[in-house]
């Protein structure tokens, strides 16, 4: 079940990831809504994706507490 959040979180994440704003936004949900490991599984996602779409950056802050 709770492989299936992170599954969820990340094709939300990808397609949000065109608007700065929804994408901080559902780092926040995400952040709040899955387990430590995962987190850090998220946390590798979300450099990969800032990788290719640089603006995303100023998300990284939420990832940082």
């Amino acid at each position: 079940m709770a492989r299936a959040m992170l599954e969820y979180t990340k094709t939300v994440l990808n397609k949000v990831s065109f608007d700065t704003t929804l994408f901080c936004k559902e780092v926040q949900k995400a952040l709040q809504r899955l387990l430590p490991y995962e987190i850090e599984e998220l946390k590798i996602y979300i450099l990969s994706l800032v990788q290719q779409n640089p603006e995303l950056d100023q998300c990284l802050i939420y990832l940082k507490a």
